[in-house]
């Protein structure tokens, strides 16, 4: 019975330390792509903006 237990806790563990990097991911991507568009640096926003063209996301 423990070790049905402790496979259970170890999947959900898993599960929520490969979560964490999906996420991160995520949140990077829409700041690259969101966020920093509106930047008022030049080469961070030609940047996002270029990035935003070569995925067919609207910009104009």
């Amino acid at each position: 019975m423990s070790n049905v237990h402790h496979a259970e806790t170890s999947s959900v563990a898993l599960t929520q330390s490969r979560a964490a990097p999906i996420f991160a991911a995520l949140m990077l991507g829409i700041f690259v792509i969101a966020g920093a568009g509106f930047v008022s640096v030049p080469a961070v926003h030609n940047a996002a903006h270029d990035q935003r063209h070569a995925i067919g996301f609207p910009c104009h």
